[in-house]
Order: structure tokens, then sequence, then C-alpha cells
């Protein structure tokens, strides 16, 4: 009999694991149907998914699930799924003025939304720099199309994204990348709902140990940067750059003392007012 689990995640490269698998029908040799939603609305979205019930399973940011958990979101991290950092790329628009990464910081920030990547990323930048931004320095743009608006009407000045993703913007001259950030902990994490866990736990560490053994196929197959090439438009050069930097995990290891990391910097960005005890976050199969 086959189970249908329902997996959110972005729109980005990150991602291709799930798509060859999905495609080649690595589930469904477990007799699992996987339904991928394509989160365009990021963390933020797809954390009101696993709070509405709307969806099983979520690929997203590590600080934005953590946020959410700590906010009262029920669901569970279950597993590690990107072991590397970030790079965030540090933009501003073509036609602003800014040009110096050391100015950036009194400038305004176009954000998806309150607690996001694109929020708390420029507040540990600052921090680790020994530099200070405030909150009212902060505009919610919803998206990365809300941002390139905002940034071409130099309505804000400087935003975070992951690099890559802003590459074709900053080619084709819409936006400037005037640094980069790498987010001190790893990038992404996979976490389900408290639902999907008591009704589909068998399947879930299914998914867990399907996605990892396809994460080491795509890290050791030649064809891996033809791949995104063709599938993400990215140039040769630049989907190289980014896959010998980037690291998939290969187990559902979750460190605690990297949670605590995230939520000191959550606290001392004011993100969030509390911090919880890791092993409450975390569902370990």
């Amino acid at each position: 009999m086959t189970s249908t689990i329902r997996i959110a995640g972005v729109d980005e490269h990150f991602n291709a694991p799930w798509h060859i698998g999905i495609n080649s029908g690595s589930f469904m040799d477990h007799n699992i149907a996987v339904e991928w939603y394509t989160a365009y609305g990021g963390s933020g979205e797809m954390s009101k998914l696993l709070r509405d019930n709307k969806v099983d399973v979520c690929v997203l940011l590590t600080e934005g699930i953590i946020t959410d958990i700590i906010n009262g979101n029920p669901s569970k991290i279950v597993g590690n799924y990107i072991q590397s950092p970030l790079t965030w790329g540090v933009h501003s628009g073509a036609s602003n003025p800014l040009d110096n990464y050391n100015d950036a910081f009194s400038g305004k920030y176009a954000i998806s939304r309150k607690g996001s990547g694109s929020h708390l990323m420029p507040i540990v930048d600052a921090i680790t720099k020994g530099k200070t931004v405030s909150q009212d320095q902060f505009v919610v743009v919803g998206n990365l199309d809300g941002a390139l608006q905002s940034l071409s009407k130099n309505e804000t000045d400087v935003f975070y994204w992951e690099k890559f993703t802003t590459k074709p913007y900053v080619d084709n001259g819409t936006l400037k990348r005037i640094g980069e950030y790498n987010s001190p902990w790893p990038c992404f994490t996979i976490a389900a709902t408290e639902l999907a866990i008591s009704t589909k736990s068998d399947e879930i560490q299914k998914i867990l140990s399907t996605i990892y053994r396809l994460n080491e196929e795509f890290m050791r197959s030649p064809d891996s940067v033809d791949y995104v090439c063709n599938h993400y438009h990215l140039s040769k050069e630049d989907t190289e750059h980014w896959f010998y930097f980037t690291e998939w995990a290969l187990n559902d290891y979750i460190s605690y003392k990297m949670i605590d990391n995230v939520q000191f910097f959550l606290t001392e960005a004011g993100i969030v007012d509390k911090r919880i005890d890791p092993e409450r976050m975390c569902l370990k199969f």
C-alpha cells in the first residue's frame, strides 16, 4: 500500500536531490508517494504550513524553524539537510549610492518577514563585526520579487539573500553585490509535524534514509553540476563554486550545541525573548 508524504521546500538548487529522487522513483521504491510543494514564501510560509498541517515535512532554514518552534510551533526537527553554512549575498540596488559593505549597517534593510533569515543575518553580521542595527531599519517586502522592487526604487538600501539565487540579478545589473556573509551554522534542516510523526513515523524514517542516500549520490555524481546548470539556470562557473562549497548531510544527526548557538543570536537580535531545551525541539528516531 502506498503512503503519501507532503513535503515543502524552496525553489533553489539545494533541493536538487529531492527532485532527482522524486523523478527517479526512489521514494516510490519504499511505497511512498512524495507530493512536493514549492514554498515561494520561504521559511515563514513553511512554518505556517507545518502549523496548519498542510504538509507533513519541510526543508527550511535552520534559524527559521528554531524561531517558530520557540514561538509555539509544535513541529520537531527530525534531521539535518545541508551541513555547510549558507552564503548570503549582501546586495544593494543598481542605482543606490551604497557601494561599501562597511557602510551597509546604517541603511534600510529589505527583509522577507520579521524573524526571517534576511532579518536575522544582518543583525548577526553586525554583532560579529561590533556594529549595531535597530529594528526601525527593517522594511518587510515579502519575498525576493518584493525586494527587487523595493531596491530598484531605493526604498531600501540593503538585502541579504542566498548568493547564487540572486546571481542572475547581479549579472544583469539589477542588483549590486557589495559583500557576503556565511551563516555561523548549517543552513537547512528537515522538520515534521507532530501529526505526521505520530501517524507516519515509519514513512518519515524511510524518507530520511532515502534522501541521505540521494545526497551522497548527488555529491559523488559527475553529472550534478550540469544538472543544476540546466534546471536552475546558473552558469557552469557559478554552479561549480556553489557545488564545491556545499555539503549535504548523510544522516539525521542534529547538534544541540548548534541549536543553542542559533538561540543565542536569536535572543541577542531580539527576535525571540526566551530559549528552550534543544531536546524539546528535536525528535531522534
